[in-house]
C-alpha cells in the first residue's frame, strides 16, 4: 500500500474516532421506559469501555449500564512498545473509569463473571452475587495458546499492556552488550497486526544505539510480514534484524530462555531476552465456551449487530469476535459504537438499517523519532451479511518524524473517545 494525497486525506478524516455521525450513528432519541433496560458489558478495554460510554451517551436514562471489569485501571497496549525504548512512561498508558462512572453514570463492578445463564439472562460474579440483563455485551479481549507450561514472568509476551511490558523493558536494559533478543510472532489472526513488527523495529533501534553488538532475531509464524511489508522490511535491513518466516514454535524453556521451533535455520534459539508472543484465542475462553459462544478459538457473530449467531441476546465485540476484521483498539472502538446502536435499537423496537462502516487506523513507531501509519475501511454488505473491504480506503504512510508527532494526537483522540 502506497502513500498518496488522497489516501492521506482519507486517513486524517477517519482518525477522529469520535465522529460517530459520519457512520450514521448520531445521538439516538430514546423514549424513557417505565424501568430502564439493563445492559451488562463484560470487559473494560477499548471495545467494552466504548460500548458502555455510548450506550449511556445515546440511551440516557432509558438504559442502565453495568461494566464488569475486575481492574480499576486499564493499561492500554497501544503505544506500549514505546515503553521498551524509554519514550513513554507506563503511567501515561493507564486509563481509569472515573469519567464513565461519574459523567455517564455507568455502574462499575470490579469483578469477574464466573457464569452466564442465557436462559434466565443472569450472570454470576466471582463474589457469588448476580446481575440480570436485557442484553449482554461481551468484550474479553484475547487470551493465549501456550505451547507448553513455562514461566511467563521469565519469558513475557508483553502483549496486553501493564506489568509485563515493564518486565520486558528491564530485561532489555540488562542485556549484555553482545547478547541476543529473540522474539516470535504468532500466526494470524492476532491483536494489532503491525504490533510485533513495530516492536522489533523500536527494540532494534534502541539496541543499535545503546548495545551495538547485540543481535535481534524475529521468528514469524506467518508466510511473510503481515502488514506494511515495505516499511518494516526496510527497517529490518537497516537495523540488521535477522528475520525468518513460516516458523512454528514447538516448545519454550523459560529457565534456559530457549525456544524450540520448526521451519527455521536452527532447531532452537537461546537468548538473554526471549519474547515469545503465543498464538491467540478469545479471552475468557472457558467462560465463553461454557456459554456456547465459541466456534473454535473465536466467537461467531452476526456482522451487522455483533450479536452471537449461537446465543440470542449476547453480543461479542473487540478481539474475541470472528467477523474477520483486524483485531485492534481503534477498530474495537468502532465496533462498540455499532453494537451500542444495535442494542439500543433492539431494546426500543427500532430497526437496524442505517449504513455502517468500520474504520481501522493506527500509527506504528519504527524508531524513537519516526512512525508509519496504516488505515482501511470496512463496509457492511447486506448481500453477504459480512464486513467487506472498501478497497480505495486502504493505504499506508512511510516512516517520518511528522507521522511520529501525529501518532500522539491519534492516540489521544482514541483514548479520550473511549475513556473520557
Amino acid at each position: 500500500m502506497k502513500n498518496s494525497p488522497m489516501s492521506r486525506r482519507h486517513f486524517i478524516k477517519w482518525t477522529s474516532v469520535g465522529i460517530a455521525s459520519a457512520w450514521g450513528l448520531g445521538s439516538l432519541s430514546m423514549a424513557r421506559a417505565a424501568q430502564p433496560y439493563k445492559v451488562v458489558v463484560m470487559g473494560g478495554g477499548f471495545a467494552g469501555a466504548t460500548a458502555a460510554k455510548y450506550l449511556k451517551l445515546w440511551g440516557g436514562a432509558s438504559v442502565e449500564v453495568t461494566l464488569v471489569e475486575p481492574k480499576t485501571t486499564y493499561h492500554t497496549p497501544i503505544l506500549s512498545n514505546l515503553i521498551l525504548n524509554d519514550q513513554i512512561s507506563p503511567a501515561k498508558l493507564g486509563m481509569n473509569y472515573d469519567t464513565l462512572t461519574g459523567q455517564y453514570k455507568v455502574i462499575h463492578k470490579a469483578n469477574k463473571i464466573s457464569r452466564i445463564d442465557p436462559a434466565t439472562k443472569r450472570i454470576t460474579l466471582d463474589d457469588n452475587s448476580t446481575l440480570s440483563y436485557d442484553r449482554l455485551i461481551v468484550a474479553p479481549g484475547v487470551d493465549f495458546k501456550y505451547t507448553n507450561d513455562y514461566d511467563v514472568n521469565k519469558v513475557p509476551h508483553a502483549w496486553q499492556g501493564g506489568a509485563q511490558v515493564q518486565d520486558l523493558r528491564k530485561q532489555i536494559e540488562n542485556m549484555p552488550s553482545n547478547g541476543h533478543f529473540v522474539m516470535t510472532i504468532p500466526p494470524a489472526p492476532f491483536r494489532c497486526p503491525p504490533g510485533p513488527y513495530e516492536r522489533a523495529c523500536v527494540v532494534a533501534d534502541w539496541l543499535n544505539k545503546n548495545k551495538p553488538n547485540t543481535k535481534l532475531i524475529v521468528l514469524d509464524a506467518n508466510p511473510d510480514i503481515v502488514v506494511e511489508k515495505d516499511s518494516f522490511g526496510a527497517r529490518f535491513s537497516q537495523y540488521g534484524v535477522e528475520y525468518h518466516s513460516n516458523v512454528t514454535v514447538t516448545a519454550v524453556n523459560s529457565d534456559t530462555k530457549t525456544v524450540t521451533v520448526s521451519g527455521a535455520p536452527r532447531a532452537s534459539y537461546t537468548a538473554e531476552v526471549l519474547n515469545v508472543i503465543p498464538a491467540h484465542k478469545a479471552g475468557a475462553s472457558a467462560l465463553l465456551s461454557a456459554t456456547g459462544l465459541l466456534s473454535g478459538d473465536w466467537a461467531p457473530v452476526k456482522a451487522r449487530t455483533f450479536e452471537s449467531t449461537q446465543v440470542a441476546g449476547i453480543h461479542i465485540i473487540g478481539d474475541a469476535q470472528a467477523t474477520g476484521v483486524p483485531k485492534a483498539g481503534h477498530i474495537a472502538n468502532s465496533e462498540a459504537k455499532i453494537c451500542a446502536e444495535a442494542v439500543l435499537n433492539s431494546l426500543h423496537g427500532k430497526p437496524n438499517n442505517s449504513a455502517q462502516k468500520i474504520n481501522s487506523a493506527c500509527y506504528s513507531p519504527v524508531s524513537a523519532t519516526e512512525a508509519t501509519w496504516l488505515t482501511g475501511t470496512y463496509s457492511y454488505s447486506a448481500s453477504t451479511k459480512a464486513w467487506v473491504k472498501v478497497k480505495p480506503s486502504f493505504a499506508a504512510g512511510l516512516p517520518s518524524t511528522k507521522h511520529y508527532r501525529e501518532m500522539f494526537g491519534w492516540s489521544s483522540n482514541l483514548f479520550s473517545d473511549t475513556f473520557a
